[in-house]
């Protein structure tokens, strides 16, 4: 009984570790992830804990239970819309760009190490493919609001890579234990099996769970319990069916998070801790698996492969694989450098272990040692480098609280909660005209910590926390009327965007003429709009186009449309 509760107080003392050192991480710019790592060796055997955990078996169960919790978070927070824009090219690099960073690595990995060539096809595979839990994490964490292509693609790549990295290191691990005979074309039919019939458990179950969710009498409390065992279930079946259960859990998350209106906020708050509880336990674990004293060991050849594999390979297989679709080489630029590597390599690392392989600690080492890589040279750096790159826009809310009231299915309204600032447009326009232009009721206006007793009667002034009663469909307007466009701690928006907000409907002779820039002679009649389309294809907030002196940018979407564009000289 007393291990077992100096079991307890250790967990317990090692999560709370963690959790304090989330306060740090962000002053010191360290990635989260790295820092619960970090905290699981402390505790390992050769460190003060001195805890000897070497069970392969209950590593993988945890780690594989981790990572569903985690997509199935992610696809709740995957806006449809967006989901469309980076699907494709998402797809493109979950499958074509993860066989050649894996096969290129390899190569390299066989040739300069001296290892036979299969062996280094093995380490290729285990650390071919990017990673969900550290994406995630190092993009939420560093409070990056990317251009929606940019973005979407990153979150869905690393959603979706789980599949062809696994049967990549399952057949090369079946190869080496049965020679030439391990491998044979039934694979290929496996891998579509698994995709297929995964993707299909995942829309079917996620529908079917959002249905639930929506039409279900039950208490407020029980919701957010519904959609994550839902979510286990989903996994654990196409799991059963010898299909990939990680890509039907993150469309699962997709299919709730875009069909439950209701009630979802309060859903995805729920499974926000509950996400950081799958991270924290899963980086702790595979902190505590690790000896440190062997990783020593293995530095210099993981550091070889972890640089190539950051500076060639995985470069290399974004410019092959989005070369069909419309990326910029600033957006290419940053999508290679964000292929960060987490838990998801450490895992497959198990399996030559569970095989039994004789070397299997240099497979797991190697791995090991090519995520802290990974997390301290590119998680560290994400946030300058979105900014260097331009990919990154203007985030604008300044809401400080939102509160649900109703549960799933039930029409409702929410409560929500601004702090104004000194360029709010709702201090000039009146508590009249806000609820007149919003459809919202104001409620409360707290001024220098004390509630004022007619709020509706005078008017809004800076530093004021307004309280609103309003329908979900409303926030968006709310956000336009009641949040500035300074933002001292991230990029000016009016910088960003530029001076002018312009039709897309507007004709660039006309524009010309005012602004003074030529316009060529065959694009006289033409639209910004049709201007900007001509570059993309499926344009999103963010995206430039010049023309001469002048820059048009995507300042409003709706509906997959353009529906406001600004216009920047640049003098």
């Amino acid at each position: 009984m007393d291990i077992l509760n100096q079991l307890i107080l250790l967990g317990a003392v090692l999560f709370l570790i963690s959790i304090l050192a989330s306060a740090l991480s962000p002053r010191v710019g360290m990635p989260l992830l790295l820092v619960f790592l970090l905290v699981g060796m402390l505790g390992g055997e050769d460190g003060i804990g001195g805890v000897a955990y070497d069970d392969v078996q209950s590593a993988l169960f945890l780690g594989t239970l981790a990572l569903a919790v985690i997509l199935f978070d992610g696809g709740l927070r995957t806006d449809i819309h967006n989901f469309r824009v980076g699907l494709k090219p998402a797809l493109s690099l979950a499958s074509l760009g993860v066989v050649i960073t894996a096969g290129v690595c390899g190569a390299f990995a066989a040739w300069m190490l001296d290892l036979p060539w299969v062996e280094g096809m093995l380490v290729g595979a285990i650390v071919g493919s990017t990673d969900a839990a550290a994406v995630f994490s190092v993009l939420n964490m560093q409070g990056l609001a990317l251009k929606a292509r940019v973005g979407a693609t990153l979150e869905i790549e690393s959603g979706l890579n789980d599949p062809m990295a696994i049967f990549l290191t399952l057949t090369v691990v079946e190869f080496i234990r049965m020679g030439e005979s391990g491998f044979n074309a039934t694979m290929l039919l496996g891998f579509a099996w698994q995709m297929g019939v995964g993707a299909l458990v995942g829309v079917v179950g996620g529908r079917f769970l959002a249905w639930g969710v929506t039409r279900l009498a039950l208490s407020p409390g029980l919701y957010p319990l519904l959609a994550l065992f839902g979510g286990v279930s989903i996994f654990g079946l196409a799991a059963v069916l010898h299909s990939s259960g990680f890509l039907a859990v993150y469309l699962a998350g997709l299919m709730v998070g875009n069909r439950v209106s209701r009630g979802l906020y309060n859903i995805q708050r729920f499974h926000d801790g509950i996400a950081w509880l799958a991270q924290i336990s899963l980086f702790l674990m595979l902190g505590l698996l690790v000896t440190p004293s062997e990783l020593v060991t293995y530095a210099p050849s993981a550091l070889l492969i972890g640089l190539f594999l950051i500076f060639i390979a995985r470069p290399l297989a974004v410019c092959i694989s989005l070369l069909p679709f419309q990326f910029s080489w600033r957006e290419r630029l940053f999508i290679s450098w964000v292929g960060l590597r987490g838990a998801v390599p450490i895992v497959l690392a198990m399996f030559p272990w569970l095989a039994g392989f004789e070397h299997w600690p240099f497979f797991f080492n190697i791995a090991f040692f090519i995520v802290i890589i990974s997390l301290v040279l590119q998680g560290w750096t994400v946030a300058p480098l979105a900014r260097w790159l331009k990919v990154d826009v203007p985030t604008s809310s300044s809401r400080v609280q939102r509160v649900e009231l109703g549960v799933p299915g039930q029409a409702g309204y929410e409560f929500i909660g601004y702090k104004l600032l000194a360029d709010s447009p709702a201090l000039k326009a009146g508590v009249a005209r806000l609820e007149e232009s919003t459809g919202t009721r104001l409620l409360c206006v707290i001024r220098e910590g004390e509630p004022l007793a007619e709020p509706a009667s005078g008017p809004l002034l800076e530093g004021d926390h307004v309280y609103l009663l309003a329908r979900p469909d409303a926030l968006n307007l709310l956000d336009k009327w009641l949040v500035g466009e300074k933002e001292p701690d991230r990029i000016s928006a009016q910088a960003y965007f530029g001076e002018f907000v312009v039709s897309p409907l507007a004709k660039l002779m006309d524009l010309g003429l005012l602004y003074g820039f030529d316009v060529p002679e065959e694009m006289a009649n033409w639209s910004i709009g049709r201007y900007i389309y001509r570059r993309y294809k499926q344009p999103v907030i963010g995206d430039r186009v010049a023309m001469g002196k002048v820059e048009f940018i995507v300042l409003e979407m709706s509906e997959s449309r353009v529906t406001k564009v600004s216009l920047k000289l640049n003098r």
